[in-house]
Order: structure tokens, then C-alpha cells, then sequence
């Protein structure tokens, strides 16, 4: 199985032993972000730093400011955490070690534009704005990822890219010092709480026969008793209809999935016009299609038609490869993500047992999250997992 690293540039930038190590691990390419949201991140190897702190969400790269002149919203170019043109210096490297480079871009993820354009925030029940949360049902902000995703995934020596947050993002997200896991939520109550009730959504629900008040009121209602801890708010998407109400929950759901399914066919499309021939599209995807996050929900026959493959999360079980491996073609790329950080609950150690499970589910390569993030006993795990795979 072709197996990929997740790496960001400042895990290669400074570093002169960085490619090789990546390289000795036995892994064919890597997935090297170009477009990220904030974050603080470990560098335990590298020569200058131990912690990178990216205060924003930014490309890492210089954007193009033909493409983006005048325009509201547009990228953040990185600071000092990412200067200049850090992602081809760092895939520049790779590929001088022998590696395979494929572009990693985090779309419908980014605290900044919504601290600095609040408007293009989902907006739940209760008026609380998300600002870590663009809702992808604004036009604007369509556009903006659709040429977002073009420009940062083909960026130059490129083979392929991967788009994660493409669809949408609600409330379970661990934004800064997060605190919001005093309730048990479940299921259908993340649903709920990820509904977007800005003017667009409003809109949204109007043409699928809905109030947007009185349907805001209901959310409010049926969340009561849960807030309460009365009443349990799993069980899957029927547990949304027991909230909710069938018609209800399922107006909402039609109007979210064709914001969805259409700015992932806008994006892919996009990808490809810019892309040569050849260059491998795939997304981060579950197979849910009412869940959000970063692992965007989709159905899997319809995403599977539209892109090349799909990023799936498998750490802890493989279960969701299921429903895609139940509607692959010949050459569709079901891609294995399992984390390799045992301090972020990874477990590198049966990295080739997990994998062998993986595979008998269904999946085609692995991707391995994340070589820049583990400790050396860690990559020592992988390096072993690996090399008993081959």
C-alpha cells in the first residue's frame, strides 16, 4: 500500500536532515500543507525550534495577487511562522529526497475571516456566530474557496492534492482553550447546534418550505431538555427527526447538502482546470452526509463521481471506509488516515495490523498523521509498521 506523510514546511524549512528522515521511514510520498488553519505545533527534531505558533489561518505560500485583487474575502499570507514561500522551499527538499509531493489544503476552517468579516460566520439558533466556521451557503464566501482550493492545491512539482474542510464546519471543533464538552451532546444535538441561520440559510430553508424563526424556535426547544441532561440527543440522523421533527430535519438537511455537494463539484472542477493532466484530487471525507467537520459529510457515490478518492479517518476502526469501498471504481483512491502520535491517541506501534485492517476494508493506500508531530519512538513504530508492509 502507498503510504503518505502529513508534514507543514517548518518541519522541513531549517532543517537540513528533514527529507531524508521523512524518506527513511519508508513512505512513498508526502502530503505537505499549502493552505492551514491556526495552530501550535511540536517540532521535536528541529535545529532552531521546538513550537511554531501559526496565528492565523493563511496560505503558505505567496498568493496571486492578479487572482485576488479587490476581493473580499481573500487569503492571509502566514508570518514569520511561515515566510515567504515556505511551501516550495519545503516540497522543493522533499522532492530533491526522492519523495512524491501532494499539496494539503484546510478550505472552510479559518478563525481569522471570521473575527475580521463576522457575516461570513454560521450563525446558529441562538444567534451565536462561529468564528471559526465560514458557511458555505454565502456567495462570497463560494467563491473564495472554490479559487482558493485552485490556487493552493496546484501549486508548482504538485502530483495531486488533498482538500479537507470542503463542505461544512459546526460546533464541534476544538477552538483555542475549548470548553464546550460539559454537555453530552451526541449526534443529533452537534446537528442542531451546527444549523446556520444566517441570511443565506434563511433563505436556504424558505425554498424548502421553511420559516426560519419558528424553525430556530424548534431547535431551541428540542435542545432544552438536552441541555438539561433529561434526555439523550443520539441516534444518528433519526435521532435528528426525533428532535426535530421528520420534515423538518429533512428540509434542513436538503438545503445543506446542495451547499455542499455543489461547492465540492465547484472546487474540484476548479482544481482540474488548473491542474496538468493527471493530478490526483482527493478529499477528507466521511461518509455521514450530515456531519461536519473537518472530514467533510458526503455521499459517497456522489463524491466519488465528482473526485478521484477520499481521505478517511480510521484511527480506532476502519469502519467508515465501508460505505466507500461499497461505491469505488476501478483506480479510486481510498486512503486510510491513522494517527502515528501516540500522544495525540495514536497507536504507531500496530501501525501494520491497523493497516492490514484497513486494507481488508477496503482501502488502497495510507495516510500517516503526522511525521513532523511524533516523537522518534514514534517514527521508529512507523518505520518498522512500514517495513513490515512492503
Amino acid at each position: 500500500m502507498k503510504a503518505s506523510a502529513f508534514v507543514y514546511p517548518w518541519d522541513v524549512n531549517g532543517d537540513p536532515d528533514a527529507p531524508a528522515r521523512l524518506a527513511d521511514l519508508g513512505v512513498a510520498q508526502v502530503t505537505l500543507a499549502a493552505a492551514y488553519h491556526s495552530t501550535r505545533a511540536l517540532t521535536p527534531r528541529h535545529p532552531r525550534h521546538r513550537v511554531v505558533t501559526a496565528e492565523h489561518a493563511a496560505v503558505l505560500y505567496p498568493p496571486d495577487a492578479a487572482r485576488w485583487e479587490g476581493r473580499s474575502p481573500r487569503p492571509y499570507e502566514a508570518g514569520d511562522w511561515a515566510p515567504g514561500d515556505a511551501y516550495g522551499e519545503a516540497a522543493a527538499a522533499l522532492v530533491d529526497a526522492g519523495l512524491e509531493v501532494h499539496t494539503w489544503v484546510v478550505l472552510a476552517h479559518n478563525s481569522r475571516l471570521g473575527a475580521e468579516h463576522p457575516h461570513t460566520c454560521v450563525v446558529n439558533a441562538y444567534g451565536d456566530r462561529y468564528p471559526w466556521a465560514p458557511c458555505i451557503a454565502q456567495p462570497a464566501t463560494r467563491a473564495y474557496l472554490t479559487d482558493l482550493a485552485a490556487e493552493a492545491a496546484v501549486r508548482p512539482g504538485a502530483h495531486g492534492t488533498e482538500l479537507e474542510s470542503l463542505g461544512w464546519y459546526g460546533l464541534a471543533h476544538l477552538h483555542a482553550h475549548d470548553k464546550t464538552g460539559g454537555v453530552a451532546l451526541g449526534d443529533a444535538g452537534q446537528y442542531l447546534m451546527s444549523l446556520c441561520f444566517c441570511p443565506d440559510c434563511r433563505a436556504g430553508y424558505a425554498a424548502q418550505g421553511l420559516d426560519a424563526d419558528p424553525l430556530a424556535a424548534a431547535v431551541r426547544t428540542a435542545l432544552e431538555p438536552v441541555w438539561r441532561g433529561a434526555a439523550p440527543s443520539d441516534g444518528g440522523w433519526a435521532g435528528v427527526e426525533k428532535l426535530l421533527g421528520a420534515a423538518p430535519a429533512n428540509a434542513t438537511r436538503a438545503w445543506r447538502e446542495d451547499r455542499a455537494r455543489t461547492l465540492q463539484e465547484a472546487a474540484v472542477s476548479a482544481v482540474r482546470a488548473a491542474a496538468p493532466d493527471g493530478f490526483q484530487v482527493l478529499l477528507h471525507a466521511d461518509p455521514v452526509s450530515h456531519h461536519c467537520g473537518a472530514n467533510a459529510g458526503v455521499d459517497p457515490a456522489h463524491i466519488l463521481s465528482v473526485a478521484d478518492g477520499v481521505v478517511v479517518p480510521c484511527t480506532g476502526g476502519a469502519g467508515l471506509l465501508t460505505p466507500f469501498a461499497e461505491q469505488a471504481a476501478d483506480g479510486t483512491v481510498l486512503a486510510a488516515n491513522l494517527t502515528v502520535v501516540s500522544g495525540m491517541g495514536g497507536s504507531p506501534r500496530t501501525l501494520a495490523a491497523d493497516a492490514a485492517r484497513a486494507q481488508d476494508l477496503g482501502a488502497s493506500e495510507l495516510r500517516l498523521y503526522h511525521a513532523g508531530l511524533a516523537s522518534d519512538g514514534d517514527l521508529e513504530e512507523v518505520r518498522a509498521g512500514l517495513t513490515s508492509l512492503a
